[in-house]
């Protein structure tokens, strides 16, 4: 069985550093706007679709809507698994191949269109976009669309497309984000032609009931072999492989996630996607685009809140009043609505420039999938507010006692796990911030190593202050003090003023942590944070305006200005709490937390997870609640 290697923190950071894309081939509007550079001639005018493209893809997303009037969602929440005529549907429209180029059988649509097709599946249930997205997003079709060899392509394409379903196998039991602690092993076989995989892999979503899976394993550094994490094509049906369970979870209750097993399971050589030791590369330029899937289904899920907000608040009357009229209740509907727009905003764009091509949106993706799930959360949070007890109640119980079935709680499950999926909220910052500040640390060369010596520091000193002498003069003035520029924005110019000014106010910021922290600042993960929270909310504003002014109607506009000013509100608190804030003393009481200083917290209570009566007994049997509750009264 294959052994997790042992590594450093260094050696960790080695690896993600050396699978870090660090080209810059193609511009990229959201690093120029952490460097203080307001692009928008990147943004605007609004990139759109061929008339061609934009009409196929009005085709199938309309034979998509008429297929999905035709599911019931609440089948797939009641019996936990997606049936499979609902599945079979989906294939016969092409779904599982949007994005395949059409000589692989394929639609070969937009990434736009995909996104769409996404956020109306995910509004019959988001298990439905969870399967397509897991399959398509960062399946098998992405890695070997972007790294694949013509016969990898022709021979497992039009399978996908078919309707074939694939999964993306990383995370193991012990490793999460760290892929330098991949302990999942692919030896290569004797006579040079195969390899053969040990090791277990954790929430496969789709691989319980996939026919393809990429995984990824470590092929050891041999003599003819470069070793190193690979990504391999792996049929399912394959001797060795052994899925073990399927996992429940809080949301999602129809995802097909468990736990795979392989030993000694054989992959032909010509199943190795990009090369031995590319794995992680193609993972992460996978997930430019893969993540795009998340906002689709965020802004979808939006759109639905706005609808039940809108039609609750009209039609319930309190104290005399529609609910909507009352001012508390208002502001949360305006956030619903502001909101929602800035979500699709951020698809639309994103999605736009990933089909267009001139922009690196590497760093917008990462963008629109951390603002998007974070954001999507608290709108349906304040949904469930103004649902009150009947947002808390389950849809089925609403109707049992005839009243609408509105799954408010059900969405608030059902999204929380997007702040986790492909890359949770903290690492996000991590990433983004890695990008965000790499000119600094290109600059500051040594000065960000803290493991140089003296004479180092002394030379990267000099090289940094030639970089900062020509950058920091221009963060000083710009359009955003000119009160006549974007004036082709109208109401609207104000905020994408205000967007060019903070822009420049976040580069000056981001100086000051360089300069003040120095190598450490990568420690300073509470400023990074915040640091790239402000440009998130800074890309949705621009993304809000472009779109209005694109859209050309009074409704739009008006969106988009009230999301800026909320916007514009969150973006002060955050530059403030960059300075003034508690991350020393949190950090500090944290040691002290895990050092048990505050065990005696914690007396008072009882830990169901420790226990060992007989409900945990059956829960650690694997009984349901149901099969419990029936033994207990014997019947």
């Amino acid at each position: 069985m294959a052994t997790q290697p042992k590594v450093t923190e260094k050696e960790a950071r080695a690896l993600a550093e050396e699978s870090r894309e660090t080209d810059w081939r193609k511009p990229s509007f959201a690093k120029e706007l952490y460097l203080g550079r307001f692009r928008l001639d990147l943004v605007h005018p609004h990139p759109r679709a061929t008339p061609e493209a934009a009409a196929k893809a009005d085709r199938f997303l309309d034979q998509l809507r008429e297929y999905c009037a035709t599911i019931d969602g609440s089948v797939i929440e009641r019996e936990a698994r997606i049936p499979d005529e609902y599945i079979k549907g989906l294939a016969e429209l092409g779904c599982f191949g949007i994005k395949i180029p059409e000589e692989y059988g394929g639609l070969g649509l937009t990434q736009v269109a995909y996104n769409r097709a996404l956020m109306l599946v995910g509004s019959v249930n988001p298990t439905l976009g969870v399967l397509l997205s897991a399959h398509q997003s960062i399946g098998v079709p992405e890695p070997l669309k972007l790294a694949g060899t013509p016969e990898q392509k022709a021979k497992f394409l039009p399978r996908c497309a078919r309707g074939a379903v694939t999964a993306f196998l990383l995370t193991e039991p012990d490793v999460g984000s760290d892929p330098a602690r991949l302990a999942t092993a692919a030896v290569p076989t004797e006579d040079g032609e195969a390899y053969e995989l040990d090791g277990v892999k954790l929430w496969t979503t789709n691989g319980v009931v996939a026919e393809l899976v990429v995984v990824m394993a470590r092929v050891p550094k041999s003599e003819g072999h470069r070793g190193g994490v690979t990504a391999f094509i792996v049929e399912m049906d394959t001797p060795g492989i052994t899925v073990e369970r399927r996992n429940a979870f809080m949301g999602l209750r129809g995802i097909e996630n468990g736990v795979t097993r392989f030993h000694k399971v054989r992959v032909p050589k010509e199943n190795v996607v990009g090369g031995e030791g590319q794995g992680l590369k193609i993972a992460l330029a996978t997930l430019n685009t893969g993540r795009l899937s998340i906002p689709s289904m965020c802004a979808g899920a939006g759109k639905w809140c706005l609808k039940i907000a809108r039609e609750w608040a009209s039609e319930r009357v309190q104290w005399g009043k529609r609910l909507g009229e009352h001012a508390a209740v208002a502001n949360k509907i305006s956030f619903i609505a502001a909101t929602t727009y800035a979500m699709e905003s951020v698809q639309e764009l994103s999605g736009h420039m990933s089909d267009e091509g001139r922009n690196d949106i590497r760093i917008e993706a990462a963008l629109a999938k951390l603002w998007a799930s974070e954001m999507s959360c608290r709108v349906a949070d304040e949904l469930m507010q103004i649902r009150g007890g009947r947002g808390y109640e389950t849809a089925a119980s609403l109707a049992a006692r005839g009243e609408r079935a509105v799954g408010v709680e059900q969405l608030v499950r059902d999204l929380r796990i997007n702040r986790i999926f492909e890359g949770s909220t903290e690492i996000m910052h991590l990433l983004i911030a890695r990008e965000a500040v790499d000119a600094h640390l290109s600059a500051a060369g040594a000065l960000a190593d803290a493991e140089a010596d003296l004479q180092a520091k002394a030379k990267a000193a000099v090289k940094a202050s030639g970089f900062y002498a020509k950058w920091l003069p221009q963060l000083v003035t710009g359009r955003g003090q000119v009160p006549t520029s974007f004036a082709e924005f109208g109401e609207l110019a104000g905020h994408l003023r205000y967007v060019e000014r903070t822009a420049r106010k976040l580069a000056r910021s981001t100086f000051y942590g360089m300069a003040r922290w120095q190598a450490a600042l990568e420690k300073r993960q509470g400023f990074l944070g915040r640091i790239v929270d402000i440009g998130a909310e800074l890309f949705a504003m621009a993304a809000s305006c472009v779109r209005a002014e694109m859209q050309g109607t009074a409704e739009a506009r008006e969106l988009a200005d009230v999301f800026c000013r909320q916007a514009r509100g969150r973006i002060e608190e955050l530059f403030d709490a960059l300075w003034d804030n508690t991350d020393d003393e949190d950090y500090a009481l944290t040691a002290r937390v895990l050092e048990g200083r505050y065990a005696w917290l914690e007396d008072g209570i009882l830990d169901p997870s420790e226990g060992t009566g007989p409900w945990i007994a059956d829960w650690r049997a694997g009984a349901s609640t149901e099969e419990s509750v029936a033994r207990r009264i014997g019947t």
